[in-house]
């Protein structure tokens, strides 16, 4: 919905004008766009008179095809405009969103071929929006890219904070290091993962976070991906420029285009306040508003489910032992003989939906509910999974009617194995299904190598094919929660029942080894830039093999920390990922996670440092009920929180969720302290993080 709109819009023909200028609304950022003497586009970007990107070339490489969109072009023409207005998501962590640029489009012709190219630019105070726009012509109508050649070209040998540039995952813990470092880092940053392809010891992948020496925060993005294949970035680690580093298809080729079309948007956001990165819009703004009329059954969830006991391995998704392989309606489940540790059963499935219910949760997911998991992953089996059989213990229609009974919704699993040919064949089917039995939400699952094979996860063909299965979700009225899927680039202003992705290195990992205890200090300034993430906060047993001996991970967190993330890793989708027993174990901590909202009227950024720590305070939509999360990295810190953000004359009692002294995410990772202060707006709260730590603070008005 748009309240405010406010656009003008200056045209003028330009012939043979060979450099033009944009600058932000509040004139703190300022682009210069020219073109060499070959006639290769190029622009420079300064920041409060300071450059922050050098002279940076933009083209693509076309295959088969000796004159490429690189060079010998000519400015026919520009546009400038002003854009200005505000407009409300249906979920997200501001009631409203202002979105108020400066635009320089450029014409661009290509007299040897009589081709025609469009670099439209778009300025907000927070940062730059630039793509390669494709008009209706003759002589540019089918064709394949070869390499897009956008160039990043850094100032100096910034701090970055990256993960291995990959075809297949994101999975990664961040490392920290200098730009000319990545070389030397980059073969301890990778890890196992069930699919991954790096393509450069030097590739990285955005959202990039990256520090100058003078204290200016830089992030590399992209925003709006449709149609196109995912942007990565390789450094050349000489020069210190990064450029475009598509993701190639099955027989190597980066794009398939049909004109008229556009690319993505390259988001470069720059800021003296890394809070300023955190909340920025730029790439909400970029991608066309709601296509959805009814957005009515869109809905924020906070769920429990059967899952962290699975990823531990104190159960399991499959039923049976017996068989070596699963063909769908040809293995006999119903004679097979049970394990004895699947998780998906109906008495399980209920204990879930109890604890739900008496602790105000809103849905219970269920994985390993369907036939098949036997011989799920690793095989390249197509048929793997039909989505609407369930396993013999696995009452569906009981289940759904015992939800009901309680005010609980359930949540569908649909894991794919990355056999989205089948996927999609079952779509109609599944989603069908789903309706029948109560469903209005969906996990999916992309593990393993892609079939078809030889595509990769963050191809054009499978970026399709995300956008495909939301579309389709939609005409169902179906919340979508895409798992190992390609990385969020703002696709949820158009359609908001895209409601969470994964892609990123989520708690799960916690349960594999365990992860940086300063990765959720990092995600938020990179893999959230796109949009929220289901990270499955909420571990309140670090000790993994408590729950399967088998298994000797730690959760590197302490249990405020834990809290925290409630607050700062943003996403309208919340799991309380722990085992019920283990939240009764902890009643006064476990009251923050049922208090806690989901959706936000307003949020604001207290402090932020990529990789040191966070403080986010965020009101509750429809409330005047505050909540504040902090995570912080390694070192102890101390805060001091002004509360001016209250109203003013008002009593408030904050209860405080903090480390206890001697709180360590290694050592003792459940000490936890709570107390509570009559505050107001004129309040100022100090809290501790521990090494790991955080707190959690949630505000509530006296009546």
């Amino acid at each position: 919905m748009k309240k405010i709109i406010a656009v003008i819009t200056i045209c003028f023909s330009v012939l043979g004008l060979q450099a033009q200028e944009l600058k932000s609304p509040d004139g703190n950022l300022k682009m210069k766009f020219s073109l060499k003497e070959n006639g290769t586009p190029a622009y420079q970007l300064f920041y409060k008179g300071e450059e922050v990107i050098k002279t940076s070339t933009l083209g693509l490489a076309l295959k088969d095809d000796s004159t490429s969109l690189m060079d010998g072009f000519e400015i026919s023409a520009t546009k400038t405009s002003n854009f200005d207005e505000t407009w409300k998501p249906v979920w997200g962590e501001q009631a409203e969103i202002r979105n108020h640029y400066n635009e320089l489009a450029i014409a661009l012709d290509q007299p040897s071929t009589d081709r025609k190219m469009i670099i439209r630019f778009r300025m907000f105070d927070d940062g730059l929006g630039f793509r390669y726009e494709f008009p209706k012509q003759k002589n540019l109508v089918y064709f394949v890219i070869k390499e897009e050649h956008t160039q990043f070209a850094m100032t100096g040998d910034h701090t970055a904070y990256w993960i291995p540039g990959d075809y297949d995952t994101q999975e990664y813990d961040y490392t920290t290091s200098k730009l000319t470092e990545i070389r030397d880092h980059f073969d301890d940053a990778v890890t196992s993962n069930a699919s991954q392809n790096q393509f450069s010891k030097t590739g990285v992948q955005t959202a990039l976070m990256m520090k100058t020496a003078d204290g200016i925060y830089i992030n590399l993005h992209e925003a709006a991906l449709k149609d196109y294949s995912l942007m990565s970035l390789n450094l050349d680690d000489k020069k210190l420029i990064f450029e475009s580093w598509l993701t190639p298809d099955a027989i190597g080729n980066k794009g398939y285009i049909q004109a008229p079309a556009v690319s993505p948007w390259r988001t470069i956001m720059v800021s003296d306040d890394a809070r300023d990165i955190l909340a920025s819009n730029i790439t909400l703004n970029l991608n066309e508003p709601n296509e959805i009329e009814d957005t009515s059954w869109i809905k924020p969830i906070k769920y429990v489910g059967v899952w962290w006991e699975m990823i531990t391995g104190k159960s399991t998704w499959a039923y049976t032992d017996e068989f070596p392989s699963v063909k769908l309606g040809e293995t006999d489940f119903e004679n097979a003989k049970p394990n004895g540790k699947h998780g998906a059963n109906t008495q399980h499935v209920k204990e879930y939906i109890d604890f739900a219910a008496e602790n105000g949760f809103d849905a219970v997911l269920v994985e390993g509910w369907n036939e098949g998991w036997e011989d799920w992953f690793g095989k390249s089996k197509d048929y793997v999974f039909d989505f609407v059989t369930p396993y013999p213990d696995f009452d569906v229609a009981e289940i759904q009617q015992y939800a009901k009974s309680k005010g609980v919704e359930m949540m569908m699993h649909h894991e794919t194995s990355s056999s989205v040919r089948n996927y999609e064949r079952h779509l109609d089917t599944a989603y069908q299904f789903m309706k029948k039995y109560g469903y209005n939400s969906v996990k999916s699952g992309y593990v393993g190598d892609i079939i078809p094979r030889g595509e990769f996860h963050y191809g054009q063909w499978m970026v399709n094919h995300y956008l495909y299965a939301v579309k389709k979700a939609a005409d169902y009225h179906i919340m979508v929660n895409a798992h190992e899927a390609v990385r969020p680039t703002g696709l949820r202003r158009t359609w908001p029942n895209l409601i969470g992705n994964e892609s990123a290195r989520g708690t799960e990992y916690q349960a594999f080894g365990g992860s940086n205890p300063n990765h959720v200090t990092i995600l938020p300034f990179t893999r959230l830039i796109g949009g929220p993430m289901d990270y499955t906060p909420g571990i309140f047993e670090m000790d993994v093999s408590k729950l399967n001996p088998d298994n000797n991970s730690h959760v590197n967190a302490t249990l405020a920390n834990q809290l925290a993330l409630y607050v700062t890793m943003y996403s309208p989708l919340q799991m309380a990922a722990d085992l019920p027993e283990n939240y009764m174990r902890f009643p006064d901590a476990f009251q923050f996670i049922k208090d806690v909202a989901v959706d936000w009227d307003k949020s604001l950024y207290l402090e932020a440092e990529p990789g040191e720590y966070i403080t986010i305070a965020r009101k509750a939509k429809g409330t005047e009920n505050w909540f504040v999360g902090n995570v912080n990295g390694t070192t102890p810190r101390t805060s001091k929180i002004k509360l001016d953000f209250l109203n003013e004359g008002k009593n408030y009692e904050a209860t405080i969720y903090a480390d206890a002294k001697g709180a360590d995410y290694k050592t003792n990772p459940q000490a936890y302290k709570i107390t509570k202060k009559t505050v107001t707006s004129k309040s100022t709260l100090k809290v501790t993080s521990a090494p790991g730590g955080g707190y959690a603070i949630s505000i509530f008005e006296k009546k």
